[in-house]
């Protein structure tokens, strides 16, 4: 029988998981690791401890799935993306803690950068809006903050990478550097049009391209992990960053098809087929993935704080014990008594891009109590999905005929339905809510010859449940009126603090 092995690493957890060749989960294991916030806006995560927490999810998924390294085919890379590390090719110790995607330390550079003029080149290159949440201002800071760091990346001796290229360089040894041009696509340093990275924006942000890895597809076999890690090689077969692999197991390969992704941010994604659409309305323009001969493009809206608001009500409110019982607490509520929440605690996403809003809770009565505050966060999620769909309707993307979910909160009855209720289109959750370690896995599948094709692996997805819309265009229209107030009070709320 044939296995296949995810590494699915995100922004709170290492997981690894074993699928057979119809797309099944046969084991898995996740090991959270640790947030730092040294200062307000800052986000960190030490890469060593994402390293060792990701090689023993490995051991020990294989170990739950009764396989040795050698029942595997072959193995794929699913990652949060934008999180950049800077690390010595001689030891492969890293030099700093690894700056997160979250992380609004460099929103200043980007205000300079675009007092200067320079949005306009930056967007028509990479496809990307000139913010702090990519790497290339990141990259920048730990050059021009970390001791002798410039001087010794101009002469080769210092390596950058996102998390696929520094698990990879573990994983190999360090006889491997190289990403993919799903992540690559994410430093604003790539160029979307020639999938190569770009001079102009090396010199703009003043990064060597000593530093750079080389950019492979997203499915081939480009090495393998060393014997002595898991008692034989696997050979390594994908990478992808992690929304671009959600999409890939949501298949939604036809263009017009999408899927959210419903983590510690939201993540929409619709397929554009084999050339990038220039949004008008602040949205991404990105690779959704290069197979050989065939590179698909992707539309997408971030959202910076989706699950993880129910993490600050667990968290930093206490208003719950477990994440999962903000359902029922929800529930208790026909609604949230009024209350409206913009988690703009990093900042807000597209099509905002507006790195000094801050989180605002308004329109609070007496009458208000932890369970409408709860609500008002699933609102908050849903509504945050809305701004981002009616935002690609705009760019002549659309219409939306349907969203395929997933991540952790897509298990969420309420929130799903609440979604399709404001959206008011059907929200589809399938059968393996996985879909990042499995979108890892196909591709790994397809550069394995497990797969021969995309419509192959379409034939595996199945559907789980379907929630249809139950509300009026009116309701909707003054949910969303509401919304824009709320978002237009919590804009620009730090701009002017020291």
């Amino acid at each position: 029988m044939t296995f296949l092995l995810a590494l699915d690493q995100g922004t709170t957890s290492s997981r690894a998981i074993v699928f057979d060749a119809a797309g099944q989960a046969v084991a898995s294991a996740q090991q959270e690791f640790r947030q730092h916030y040294p200062q307000p806006g800052w986000v960190e995560h030490d890469a060593d401890e994402i390293w060792t927490t990701q090689r023993d999810c490995v051991r020990l998924a294989l170990a739950r799935a009764g396989l040795a390294a050698a029942d595997i085919a072959a193995l794929g890379i699913a990652n949060q993306r934008e999180t950049t590390v800077l690390w010595e090719r001689a030891s492969g110790r890293p030099l700093a803690p690894a700056i997160v995607w979250q992380d609004r330390r460099t929103a200043g550079h980007c205000d300079r950068l675009r007092v200067a003029g320079h949005a306009d080149l930056i967007r028509a290159r990479s496809g990307l809006e000139l913010d702090a949440y990519f790497s290339a201002t990141k990259l920048a800071w730990l050059l021009d903050h970390v001791p002798d760091a410039r001087r010794r990346a101009e002469a080769g001796e210092l390596a950058f990478g996102t998390l696929d290229s520094w698990l990879v360089w573990q994983l190999t040894g360090g006889t491997r550097h190289v990403t993919d041009p799903s992540n690559a696509a994410r430093t604003m340093l790539f160029n979307l049009h020639s999938l190569a990275w770009d001079d102009t924006l090396l010199d703009l942000f003043a990064i060597p391209r000593a530093l750079l890895p080389e950019v492979v597809d997203t499915a081939g076999v480009l090495g393998a992990t060393r014997p002595d890690l898991f008692g034989a090689p696997i050979p390594i077969a994908a990478l992808a960053g992690d929304q671009q692999a959600a999409t890939f197991g949501q298949a939604c390969f036809a263009p017009g098809s999408a899927k959210n992704t419903y983590g510690t941010g939201c993540f929409l994604m619709l397929n554009t087929g084999a050339t990038p659409v220039a949004s008008t309305q602040r949205l991404l323009s990105t690779v959704g993935w290069r197979l050989p001969g065939e590179t698909c493009y992707m539309l997408e809206g971030s959202v910076f704080i989706g699950g993880a608001v129910i993490q600050w009500l667990r968290d930093g409110l206490g208003l719950i014990e477990h994440a999962a019982d903000v359902e029922a607490l929800a529930a208790s509520v026909p609604d949230s008594g009024g209350a409206l929440l913009v988690p703009a605690f990093a900042g807000l996403g597209a099509p905002w891009w507006d790195g000094h809003a801050r989180g605002t809770l308004v329109g609070l009565t007496r009458g208000v109590t932890r369970a409408h505050i709860a609500r008002a966060a699933l609102d908050a999620i849903a509504l945050q999905t809305v701004d981002l769909v009616d935002a690609m309707n705009r760019d002549g993307a659309g219409p939306l005929r349907e969203l395929r979910v997933d991540g952790g909160a897509a298990r969420n009855d309420l929130l799903m339905q609440i979604q399709a209720d404001l959206l008011g289109v059907p929200v589809i959750r399938p059968r393996q809510t996985e879909t990042t370690a499995l979108g890892a896995a196909c591709l790994a599948g397809l550069a394995a010859g497990v797969w021969r094709s995309p419509a192959e692996l379409a034939r595996h997805w199945q559907e789980e449940r379907r929630f249809e819309p139950t509300r009026s265009a009116d309701w909707r229209a003054a949910r969303l009126h509401d919304w824009h107030r709320a978002v237009a009070r919590s804009r620009a709320w730090a701009e002017d603090a020291p």
